[in-house]
């Protein structure tokens, strides 16, 4: 009788071992899938807010910290944008065009929603979204902050940062020590962002993101 509860008892002490043994190798591997699906998710959206930035500054000659202000532009705002008449090698159309004292451009006007995100097509809906982090819980809005800074050399320039924390994307709950693991890594032994962002609110990067690094 001792030796068969002997037995049971090695017997569950066996498979609690394998279970932990198991969780040990599947948790760090089912981690990295997730952090690499949301990454991709964060970072496709995180690029079309860099992109509706640009084409702000290349208008306004300044970014802005309001995504109200940028949802605007992108929704309602327009373009100014230059196109040839003619080709240059046509002699003939070229001469024509000389005689008649033109230039050889013509300057249009072009919604922004149209062309900024080609060849991607970004609809009404999807541009109200920019703002959210996926994943995040109650729509967790990315940070964003613009501004005004002079350089070493004096000059003034536009600066602006868009950034979301891991913490803000991934699971802390299921993966709560990997997270704190991914986070004391990213500060600590690599002395980056922990998490996505581009730009920099104390230098000019031309708005570069960690994860083109």
């Amino acid at each position: 009788m001792v030796k068969k509860i002997a037995q049971i008892i090695l017997a569950v002490v066996i498979v609690c071992l394998v279970y932990v043994i198991y969780q040990q190798i599947s948790t760090p591997i089912k981690f990295d899938k997730e952090l690499a699906t949301r990454q991709a998710a964060v970072i496709e959206r995180i690029k079309d807010i860099r992109t509706a930035q640009r084409a702000f500054k290349s208008k306004y000659m300044h970014f802005t910290g309001s995504f109200d202000s940028l949802e605007q532009f992108i929704l309602n705002d327009t373009l100014e944008l230059e196109r040839k008449l003619v080709d240059e090698y046509d002699s003939v159309a070229m001469a024509m065009l000389k005689k008649s004292g033109r230039k050889n451009v013509e300057k249009f006007k072009i919604a922004v929603i149209d062309t900024i995100f080609s060849p991607k097509k970004l609809t009404a809906a999807q541009v109200k979204e920019l703002r959210y982090i996926p994943f995040s819980d109650s729509k967790k809005e990315y940070y964003l902050d613009a501004g005004i800074i002079t350089t070493e050399s004096k000059v003034v320039i536009p600066v602006v940062e868009c950034r979301a924390p891991y913490k803000e994307f991934l699971d802390t709950v299921a993966f709560h020590q990997e997270v704190v693991n991914l986070i004391d890594d990213q500060q600590n032994n690599f002395n980056r962002y922990p998490g996505i962002k581009f730009g920099s609110m104390e230098a000019g990067n031309n708005e570069a993101g960690n994860w083109e690094d």
